[in-house]
């Protein structure tokens, strides 16, 4: 017997005590974080209004303040059996990181107190020496500072012996370079509310102070059982299956897309969902998705920064809680070949802080000449800045997913549904020299219905589609920090809505403003036509039609990313100062270096697979095959053998053979090849990775995955996709 096939046997349900009555969750929602309302009982009146006003008008708390703030945080921390505390971070890695300090302050010999102050609470000093920083600063210069992010609530993260107390905060360099993901987010939030609050005032919304985005991203994930994932040294180091034959049964039958939840899932979704409401994670929707043991989670929307920060979470969560269940929660965008990736569909809107929707239109003629003001910007920061979009979910992971059944394509374009789309045409065709109320009316403004309920069918094609109330951005990939997709969002429309405010103020100098207002729109829809298409984006029509419009097609992440380095992106980045042209050019280098790192990881990864395990097993049944051989031969003249039992058999030992040969041939080019690339500078290795090293990584996993389908099952130890894939 086999390592796997014994491995088989082994494979079980993990038992759990059975819950007779679960806790209602509004009953311990956000019991493990620092909320406003917690906070509210834990410090004083004055200065829970100080820290309220530096949330919505910037003004800073003074440091009294933030040490009693810090002093209540503390209390309320260690009251939960919490001993250590963190500033939890977001480096350019894309993941979180963490450095402990204990709140112990040493009072005399052999005695300690716990203390927390104001200082400690807003600023920390880890080691920047090792994170990415793609040339803002040398790697022996280590000083860099965490800031605390006081909108995003501290939380507490439980482990089996301890609690640490986690406070969200910014992470820069010496000289305030942004080196993570949170605060470029922040900076565009404050670009994109100053833009709509201006148009927003343009429409009479006087009182209007704040506007800011926000986000509900469904989380898209795969389940293996952990006895597979240690026997595959590709999905240990690199996330993905480098190898694999397709299943026999995959998702041909589309039975799994929301059927019945198999009870060793569903327990993982329990106590997933459980250990998030605790910190204050919205999580609203679970289901199975179309891939065999693919699933998917989908919160409530929240403020962008919020929603980028419970992600984050979520994701770590679901590793951390899917082990308990001995299983992995695999989170790469592409972890089996022939089947579905995953994504995250990143769910976008506009909100006031009166609590109005933007994207939601009005019962109003008003109301809906604002809708369809936001809805024009739209259309135009995608128009413009469709390579920004492509370039912030530029990764190797997304790279095998883009495109594909799952996915949309690299082609960015934007779908409205019927009616909208019939509207924007009205406007387009009909608007008058000079537009009364009735007008608009005419114009079919005044029937805009609020999107409460659907009014349109969802294209599942559209890379950014308008789902009711809010854009759907769904090529953003699984394991991807949604922080830059949103910063870059944010950024684009800010630019546009004042765009679209500054032409309506011009246009309607000494006339009707509703006139000049609809004049803009339509002008602005007639420009933006070409990135709007309502049919199959996945067709061959599309990719034909979107290169009659020019519209790009970026397959390539090195190529997508270099959009990141062109003049008017850093011109627009820094008008909005979101990123500086310093910032901008250290992202595109760490991002083209991931890159990089990624597939050379991949292609040592197969290397070793190959030598190691693939074609010793392919050896050995060789040698199965050549000594039974060798036996016919010689048992023939007693025995009568057809001639064609003979050739058969030759022919199979020949076909194993050249597989054998094919792969140890490719994967010999393939280390040559990376030898090669040694000698290059990253841009021109990742466009070398891209165009020479991938392919060759798929033939050679062509041959392979034909080798594992004629070995025999007692020869073959790599787990298999019949196996991983339909977990008992």
């Amino acid at each position: 017997m086999g390592i796997r096939q014994e491995l088989l046997t082994r494979i079980k349900s993990t038992d759990f005590d059975k819950i007779e009555t679960p806790k209602k969750v509004s009953s311990y929602f956000g019991e493990n974080t620092f909320s406003l309302e917690t906070m509210q009982k834990h410090i004083s009146k004055p200065t829970f209004e100080a820290f309220k006003a530096w949330m919505s008008e910037g003004k800073t708390i003074i440091l009294n303040q933030a040490n009693e703030i810090a002093d209540s945080m503390k209390n309320w921390a260690m009251s939960k059996g919490a001993t250590y505390y963190t500033h939890w971070f977001q480096p350019m890695t894309g993941l979180t990181a963490e450095k402990h300090d204990s709140f112990i302050t040493i009072t005399a010999p052999g005695k300690v107190i716990e203390k927390f102050s104001g200082n400690k609470l807003i600023q920390g000093e880890p080691d920047a020496s090792s994170f990415p920083s793609g040339g803002i600063r040398a790697t022996f210069e280590a000083r860099g500072y965490t800031a605390w992010d006081p909108s995003s609530p501290a939380f507490i993260i439980e482990s089996k012996l301890g609690k640490t107390l986690c406070i969200p905060t910014i992470f820069i360099s010496y000289n305030g370079e942004a080196l993570d993901k949170k605060l470029p987010l922040l900076r565009s939030d404050e670009a994109l509310s100053r833009a709509a609050v201006g148009l927003l005032k343009l429409f009479g919304h006087k009182d209007v102070k704040k506007v800011f985005s926000t986000c509900g991203p469904e989380q898209e994930y795969f389940l293996i059982d952990k006895n597979y994932y240690n026997l595959r040294q590709d999905l240990l180091l690199t996330g993905r299956t480098l190898v694999g034959a397709a299943s026999p049964k995959g998702q041909q039958l589309e039975d799994q897309y929301f059927g019945t939840i198999k009870e060793r899932v569903v327990n993982f979704m329990f106590e997933t969902a459980e250990e998030a409401y605790k910190l204050g994670i919205p999580v609203m929707t679970r289901h199975n998705e179309v891939a065999p043991h693919q699933y998917e989670f989908a919160p409530i929307f929240e403020e962008s920064n919020i929603a980028a920060d419970h992600n984050q979470l979520l994701m770590e969560l679901m590793k951390k809680v899917a082990l308990r269940h001995d299983l992995v929660c695999l989170l790469h965008e592409k972890p089996f070949a022939g089947i579905n990736g995953s994504g995250k569909h990143l769910n976008w809107s506009l909100a006031d802080d009166k609590g109005n929707n933007l994207l939601n239109p009005g019962e109003t003629p008003e109301d809906s000449l604002q809708f369809l003001a936001v809805l024009a910007a739209v259309l135009r920061a995608v128009y413009l800045h469709a390579d920004l979009l492509r370039a912030s979910v530029a990764m190797a992971g997304n790279e095998h997913r883009l495109g594909a059944n799952e996915a949309p394509p690299a082609i960015i374009s934007v779908f409205l549904g019927d009616q909208l789309t019939t509207i924007l045409d009205m406007i387009e065709k009909g608007a008058k020299k000079k537009v009364s109320k009735r007008d608009i009316v005419d114009l079919g403004l005044a029937r805009l219905p609020k999107f409460n309920k659907d009014t349109t069918d969802r294209n599942r094609t559209s890379p950014f589609a308008f789902t009711g109330n809010k854009f759907e951005f769904r090529a953003v990939g699984s394991s991807q920090n949604i922080s830059t997709p949103i910063t870059v969002v944010n950024t684009i429309i800010a630019d546009s809505l004042d765009y679209v405010a500054e032409k309506i103020t011009s246009t309607a100098k000494g006339g009707d403003f509703n006139t000049a207002a609809l004049k803009v729109i339509a002008q602005i829809i007639k420009e933006t036509k070409d990135i709007r298409f309502e049919g199959n984006n996945y067709s061959e029509e599309w990719l034909k039609e979107a290169e009659k419009r020019g519209l790009p097609n970026v397959a390539s992440t090195p190529e997508s990313l270099e959009d990141l380095t062109k003049e008017k992106n850093i011109a627009l980045f820094e008008k909005y100062k979101v990123f500086s042209k310093e910032e901008l050019i250290a992202r595109y280098h760490i991002w083209i270096h991931m890159y990089t790192l990624v597939l050379e990881i991949e292609a040592n990864t197969l290397n070793e697979m190959v030598n190691a395990s693939i074609v010793p097993a392919g050896f050995e049944y060789q040698q199965l095959l050549s000594d039974n051989l060798k036996v016919l031969g010689e048992i023939k003249k007693d025995v009568k053998i057809d001639p064609l039992v003979l050739k058969d058999q030759k022919e199979h030992l020949n076909d194993v053979v050249s597989k054998i040969y094919y792969v140890r041939r490719n994967a010999k080019e393939m280390m040559k090849l990376l030898e090669k690339a040694g000698k290059f500078n990253a841009e021109k290795r990742a466009k070398l990775y891209f165009e020479e090293l991938k392919p060759l990584m798929e033939h050679i996993r062509r041959h392979v995955d034909a080798l594992e389908c004629v070995v025999s099952d007692e020869h073959w130890d790599l787990p298999k996709y019949r196996e991983m894939l339909f977990i008992k």
